[in-house]
């Protein structure tokens, strides 16, 4: 039985990597045929099939090639040449996807803005793509009147509002549309290659100001042509994409990997936790795609009929949490998890096939030469990898964490193995390990701790910015949350390290959302003293409505973090793990100071 195990497990990896290798190896041998022009070919394949399905409008295959010819005629006749940058900020909607595929048909880069973005951060990422024009949703026309007085790009982008009236902007939905459908004839069109750029996507800014990932035309062929290999998208599916386009999962892998076979894709404005199940089983969806905290949110919610009414065969995704994981599937039914780990611009991708629960992906030691990626030591006091005496770095053992690495190669016969950076030179040499194993190698740095078993699963661990060390000890933050999440009355809960004045390292802080009936603080105190190290087990707590996230769904440290355990800073309930009561108590300003003057210690 063991043995067939194995033999299944090995099946399914060599088969899914096979997948992807059979959906994406053509990209490379015409270099010239880019993601518009695909589009262009699956309109003509698929004409009168649905393509894009929303509340607001409804494309066939041919109307989106239609509303993409379009949007490349407003580009040109706006003066939008090959590597301009129009950056866009909109809602989802089927007009998303047209409209940066006809701005990339003439050679534009568009520029995906996180729409829940506002004043110096907006600007922050305007400015540093120094963008021609910006396109700006109606219902976010306010949101970024007031950052516009803040971007510092000289000369200012010309303003154009999509889908209705607002600050005057002119509305480029009846600029692209007066110009006409028809396609622009070939000499009117720029010579594209797969090495230029077509998007910049916005990391997260989990950790401070997001970062513009160059994604040139290569990378964009082949996230979307991979993920339709190892979804193993058919014709007849149908994917549900409740999550933000301005993102690769929502806005590529979602909406684009399914047209690719014919299929098609519902897009919704945004995740809604209640309604979710029942509008995926409305609208017959196959396929749901998921990140960060998502799968959690939907554990939490009360039961509905379409939870299980459902027709969904894969839900594919990342950062589902090992806690999470079977409740998920066991309740909501769901025949197949594919979970996977990428960074939106390095180099390093991992499939977990075979569903094996809390693994991001798996790399067996027959494919590591194929799929050159390490887990090397790190040094957290000191933020980097460690390097032996040789100066070399250090791969890390079976089951030892660090930090997990990918080579990058400038061979034009390997494009997967290339880093194409950021908008900001410094922050792209931040990101290259170099001379690691031998003089002038290269490696791309995730900024992600892992482990990886003797099997070749790979588990994370955490972010590089996250982990704290205390007492001597590296705190991993997702271990910590996974151990307080499972206590009873905790809805959701985001562990982070605060300062104390006058002492070394930083101390644990567990902020918690109680479920309805609340927390028993006494309980949750006994319940980390007897399930994690006396080093992990936080110092403080604090209470909240809710714990924030991004709008990718993933947890935002950095006020927190900013703001630390002192009570003159924090409107939140505070509490601290009284070393001699041996219970959490309130924590206020005389307590707070006799901790910093060190007459009581954690």
């Amino acid at each position: 039985m063991a043995r067939a195990s194995r033999l299944t497990r090995e099946w399914r990896c060599v088969t899914g990597a096979l997948r992807a290798l059979r959906a994406t190896t053509h990209i490379g041998r015409n270099r010239s045929r880019v993601f518009p022009h695909v589009v262009a070919e699956l309109a003509a394949k698929h004409r009168d099939r649905i393509a894009l399905i929303s509340d607001r409008e409804t494309f066939t295959y041919a109307e989106l090639d239609a509303r993409a010819n379009a949007y490349a005629r407003w580009a040109k006749a706006n003066g939008v040449g090959k590597g301009d940058v129009v950056a866009l900020m909109s809602l989802n909607r089927p007009d998303y996807l047209a409209f940066w595929v006809g701005v990339t048909r003439v050679g534009g880069v568009v520029a995906l803005l996180n729409t829940n973005l506002t004043g110096a951060p907006l600007a922050h990422c305007v400015s540093i793509v120094a963008p021609k024009h910006v396109v700006v949703g109606a219902d976010l026309a306010e949101a970024y009147a007031g950052a516009e007085a803040l971007v510092t790009h000289q000369p200012p982008p010309q303003v154009w509002v999509h889908g209705g009236e607002a600050q005057g902007w002119p509305r480029v939905d009846l600029a692209a549309e007066a110009l006409g459908r028809a396609p622009l004839r070939a000499e009117e069109l720029p010579a594209l290659s797969i090495d230029d750029r077509a998007l910049f996507i916005y990391t997260s800014g989990t950790t401070g100001m997001p970062k513009a990932a160059n994604i040139n035309h290569y990378r964009l062929m082949a996230i979307s042509h991979g993920f339709m290999g190892v979804m193993g998208i058919r014709p007849d599916d149908r994917m549900y994409d409740c999550l933000p386009m301005y993102h690769t999962v929502g806005g590529v892998i979602a909406a684009c990997a399914p047209l690719l076979v014919g299929g098609s894709v519902v897009i919704r404005e945004k995740f809604r936790a209640s309604s979710f199940w029942d509008d995926v089983a409305a609208t017959d969806c196959t396929m749901i795609e998921y990140i960060g905290e998502l799968c959690r949110y939907l554990i939490h919610t009360p039961v509905s009929e379409g939870e299980t009414r459902h027709k969904v065969r894969l839900a594919c995704g990342n950062g589902m949490r090992p806690d999470v994981w079977p409740t998920f599937v066991e309740r909501f039914r769901i025949p197949r998890v594919l979970e996977w780990y990428a960074a939106t611009e390095g180099n390093v991708a991992l499939f977990n096939f075979d569903g094996a629960e809390g693994a991001v992906g798996r790399i067996p030691f027959y494919m590591k030469r194929k799929f050159p990626t390490k887990v090397v030591r790190f040094d957290m006091e000191a933020g980097e990898p460690v390097r032996g005496p040789d100066g070399r770095c250090i791969e890390c053992a079976a089951g030892e964490v660090g930090e997990i690495i990918g080579r990058i190669l400038n061979d034009p016969s390997k494009p997967s193995m290339r880093f194409e950076g950021y908008a900001d030179p410094e922050a792209t040499r931040r990101k290259i390990l170099a001379d690691a194993f031998e003089p002038g190698d290269r490696w791309f740095r995730t900024g992600d701790l892992m482990r990886q078993d003797e099997q070749g699963y790979f588990y994370f661990v955490d972010r590089i910015g996250d982990t704290f060390r205390w007492k001597g000890e590296n705190v991993a933050t997702s271990e910590v949350a996974e151990t307080i999440s499972v206590f009873p009355g905790v809805r959701d809960v985001n562990v982070y390290g605060v300062r104390i004045p006058g002492y070394d390292g930083r101390a644990g802080m567990a902020l918690v959302a109680p479920g309805e009936g609340g927390v028993d603080l006494a309980g949750l105190h006994e319940h980390v003293r007897r399930n994690l190290p006396h080093y992990a087990r936080p110092v403080f707590l604090r209470l909240a409505p809710e714990v924030e996230v991004t709008g990718t769904l993933k947890q935002r440290k950095v006020d927190l973090v900013d703001e630390g355990a002192d009570p003159s800073r924090v409107r939140d309930p505070l509490y601290f793990a009284h070393p001699t009561d041996g219970r959490y108590v309130p924590l206020d300003a005389a307590l707070y100071d006799a901790i910093a003057t060190q007459r009581l210690r954690p």
